[in-house]
């Protein structure tokens, strides 16, 4: 039998890919854990809740002012509630019901869409002391 030496370039190598990929991975993970917390601490609460059915606006309502709006689109109907600077939809007659489990939304960008009703709502913030884009 031969004996392998633990200081061999073989053992060496596979030692070292190892270690390395176990750099990356943290590297990585330390990326995305950063990105997501950037995310996080820089977003913004909007304003404004802009609701287009059929890609077509259908009205622009405030978020601080608590309302209930039904939105009808033909047969369906998609019932929004503002309160306390939320947004959300309570009732909905699309058969999935997924946009009426949908958590609140409150912050610039976030939305909720009714793909069966055509029906989107966005969060929209009218600041315009933030840039569009970042260069």
């Amino acid at each position: 039998m031969k004996k392998v030496n633990k200081s061999s370039p073989d053992t060496q190598g596979v030692r070292r890919t190892t270690r390395n990929d176990i750099i990356l991975i943290a590297a990585l993970l330390t990326l995305i854990l950063l990105s997501a917390l950037a995310v996080l601490l820089f977003r913004t609460e909007g304003d404004t809740v802009i609701v287009s059915v059929d890609g077509n606006n259908y009205g622009e309502y405030p978020l601080n002012t608590d309302a209930e709006i039904e939105i009808k689109n033909g047969d369906g109907y998609n019932v929004l509630v503002i309160k306390d600077g939320e947004a959300y939809v309570r009732d909905a007659s699309c058969p999935d019901g997924i946009c009426s489990s949908h958590r609140p939304i409150r912050y610039n960008g976030q939305s909720i869409v009714c793909l069966p009703n055509k029906v989107v709502i966005e969060i929209r913030s009218q600041d315009q002391k933030q840039p569009d884009i970042i260069a």
